[in-house]
């Protein structure tokens, strides 16, 4: 229990010190508001997008939905595809080598250097914005399925095989368990990526979501809202990182006391 509080104690005293330097520094003028706004004038608008919006009146709120129904629907349409894919591939060494270098090639390329591409295919409507975010998280989540299947211990599969256990039922009693706590931590490795594409995702034809709020504030120079969208979708993802982390230790539960024994 002390090591359960400490883990939220001592990150919660860190920022509390690092926002009193940074409030401190702004007020002897060591910063320029107009560079570094201090937290209490990032926490006044903070509370104005909540209640007035920015811009066209467009709440803090309604940005934070739209940005995470994008996010969620670019991430569930990529482990959609890539993890019936990747178990393909990772249970084929003659497939995994044809399409290594493919899968190497396209997670090099840039996500956001197909927004071009992305406004010529869909347009500037969700269908880009979903497709570049879609695009990030599919090379991330199958490159972990593939490798979470080549992995998988070999002594579980000669053990099943010994006791003549069939190929569908192999690969489904030992192979998927085995390679699940891999699959999860991709998927909360590519919901990340997802909350870094999108910034440039909505860039394209549109005033609303976080991505939006920081373009517009970037435009009028309002650095105190491009800092305050920032922070939020740093946290909104730090949230939604949560909430994987919590289910993965419900999907896995002998993955989650491995950890709590190694700590």
């Amino acid at each position: 229990m002390r090591a359960r509080r400490a883990e939220i104690l001592v990150p919660a005293l860190v920022l509390a010190g690092f926002l009193s330097l940074w409030e401190i520094a702004a007020a002897a003028g060591w910063l320029r508001p107009i560079q570094f706004p201090p937290p209490s004038r990032l926490a006044r608008s903070f509370v104005d997008l909540v209640v007035t919006g920015f811009p066209q009146g467009i709440t803090l709120w309604a940005h934070a939905g739209i940005t995470i129904q994008r996010i969620l629907a670019g991430h569930l349409l990529a482990v959609a595809l890539a993890v019936p894919l990747g178990l393909a591939i990772g249970s084929r060494p003659l497939l995994d080598r044809m399409t290594a270098p493919i899968v190497a090639f396209c997670r090099s390329v840039a996500t956001l250097s197909l927004l071009p591409l992305a406004i010529v295919w869909f347009g500037t409507g969700e269908g880009a914005k979903i497709f570049l975010i879609g695009y990030g998280c599919f090379w991330v989540m199958l490159s972990s399925t593939i490798a979470a299947v080549k992995l998988v211990d070999p002594v579980l599969i000669r053990a099943a095989r010994t006791m003549d256990v069939e190929a569908a039922a192999l690969f489904r009693q030992v192979v998927l368990p085995a390679a699940l706590p891999r699959l999860l931590a991709g998927a909360r490795v590519a919901l990340g990526v997802g909350f870094m594409v999108i910034v440039g995702a909505e860039m394209i034809g549109t005033i609303h979501g976080l991505g939006s709020l920081i373009m517009e504030a970037r435009t009028f120079y309002r650095t105190d809202i491009t800092m305050v969208g920032m922070f939020c979708i740093g946290a909104f993802g730090l949230a939604v990182t949560a909430a994987l982390a919590r289910l993965e230790a419900r999907l896995v539960p002998w993955q989650a006391r491995q950890e709590a024994q190694q700590r």
